[in-house]
């Protein structure tokens, strides 16, 4: 692994292979299972994300805001017997466990995330279930492709965010999970294979700045929220500062005069990457 993949291992990396038959039973179960999908995290995402809970404090699978807890089935676990079992087998401590869907032409705007959660070491597991090649997580400057066939290990507390560009539904099972034994073995020889990752281009100031004014141009004719998605979605087409794409939004607002827009920006952009006020 050359220098590049081995830095960014520490924010997404490959852990174990799952057994193709037992994936392909998770897979049916969630594409048939009656699932109470939910929407929530709305600053967070373009529309188009949905989550329902496996395993979280309340048994509930419509609880979808997830939390420190000692977490225990859900009902629609329930009906889910391969990925129950599939659960079982890992033996973790899980914190809470997902399915999430994204649908086509659906983004989660770059964020972090475990911020308002205790001080404790914890970790994010991803298995893909229903995947496409135009669905991909961007973090630290490089696109990746979460294959089906492994375990994902994410480090949510780098920015990143999530698109799915054409479809059709990517769906994952999520798991957040305290770090102990079990974890740590299934953590022990991560890897990131380059077929999966791609380095985006840098854009320099001339791009950014006609971006801008692209922008400016399409909220002068009343187009204001297909301007604040276009700047948001340079995310997942250039490699960034932190926060670029939020400043520019709120830099876009400024240039308008609309000041509260801009502070209103600024705000979300301290909130979705946990700044310090």
């Amino acid at each position: 692994m050359d220098n590049t993949l081995t830095a960014l291992a520490g924010q997404i990396a490959q852990l174990d292979a799952v057994d193709s038959a037992h994936l392909e039973r998770m897979r049916h179960e969630a594409l048939t299972a009656q699932a109470p999908w939910k929407a929530e995290y709305g600053a967070y995402q373009s529309g188009g994300w949905w989550t329902t809970s496996l395993m979280n404090a309340s048994g509930d699978a419509a609880d979808v805001t997830i939390g420190d807890c000692a977490a225990r089935p859900t009902d629609l676990l329930g009906r889910m017997p391969a990925t129950a079992a599939f659960l079982a087998d890992l033996g973790l401590d899980f914190m809470w466990v997902r399915l999430a869907r994204l649908e086509g032409n659906a983004f989660l705007w770059e964020h972090r995330d475990y911020d308002d959660l205790d001080q404790v070491e914890r970790h994010r597991l991803h298995v893909p279930l229903h995947t496409n090649r135009s669905a991909f997580l961007v973090t630290g400057g490089t696109k990746v492709h979460m294959t089906g066939g492994r375990i994902w290990r994410l480090t949510p507390t780098y920015a990143h965010g999530v698109c799915n560009l054409l479809g059709p539904d990517r769906i994952h099972l999520i798991a957040d999970v305290y770090a102990d034994d079990a974890y740590r073995h299934l953590a022990r020889r991560p890897a990131l294979s380059p077929v999966v990752a791609e380095p985006l281009p840098v854009a320099d100031q001339t791009v950014l700045a006609a971006r801008l004014e692209s922008a400016r141009n399409m909220a002068t004719l009343g187009y204001t929220e297909a301007a604040e998605r276009m700047l948001l979605r340079l995310f997942y087409t250039y490699a960034l500062p932190e926060g670029t794409v939020y400043d520019l939004i709120a830099e876009l607002h400024t240039s308008l005069g609309d000041m509260e827009a801009a502070t209103r920006w600024d705000t979300a952009k301290r909130r979705l990457l946990a700044i310090p006020a």
